[in-house]
């Protein structure tokens, strides 16, 4: 027998040992993969934990009259600094009678805000921008006889002519049915800080 036959014998299975290591590496890969996937998914943030997310807006470079809109879980999120001139247009237009739901009895506001502010503090305002007719965004018009002589201020939907009160409570012949919805909110007026914490759960957007 040649040195070249009794070395074949006793020499390693070169292409058998590639084929066993590739097998157990994808056998290996494929067991870690199903190991990985719940650990990613473990990581992802829950729907609970989405809702409770917050947001701070500092309060400091609103001046009075002025808004600032904040993006909150994808929602904007309007900060109005209202004037003692601006709060005593909310009082006339309860006068005139030109609101749908001026005692704030739809829940659209947590109950600390169903009152003529729909706030905790009577001079900031802190609502969701969304008008409820169909998820328009509406402007801030505060200046009075800005959208029609009768105009007090508040916000004006242009998409589909809806319009509320610097409360943003929705003013009749509007097609929104509801006034713009509150959500639940903290409020250092020393430390000019809100603090979203979450939807109001009885609130609808639109």
């Amino acid at each position: 027998m040649s040195d070249e036959t009794q070395d074949s014998k006793h020499a390693p299975n070169v292409t058998r040992r590639r084929f066993l290591t590739a097998l157990v590496t994808v056998s290996g890969a494929a067991v870690a993969g199903t190991i990985a996937i719940p650990m990613v998914k473990s990581l992802d943030p829950t729907a609970a934990a989405a809702a409770l997310a917050t947001t701070t807006i500092d309060l400091s470079p609103i001046e009075p009259g002025m808004q600032m809109v904040a993006l909150w879980q994808e929602k904007p999120v309007i900060v109005v600094n209202r004037t003692p001139e601006m709060l005593a247009t909310l009082d006339e237009a309860e006068q005139k009678g030109i609101l749908k739901d001026p005692n704030c009895n739809v829940p659209q506001q947590p109950p600390y805000c169903k009152n003529k502010y729909r706030s905790r503090v009577p001079e900031w305002y802190v609502g969701i921008k969304i008008c409820n007719h169909l998820c328009c965004i509406p402007h801030y018009r505060p200046k009075k006889a800005s959208v029609a002589p009768w105009w007090l201020g508040g916000f004006h939907c242009p998409c589909h002519g809806s319009m509320y009160d610097l409360s943003a409570r929705v003013i009749k012949g509007s097609p929104a049915p509801h006034n713009m919805a509150v959500p639940e909110y903290d409020i250092d007026v020393a430390k000019k800080t809100v603090v979203v914490t979450k939807m109001y759960p009885l609130a609808h957007l639109c």
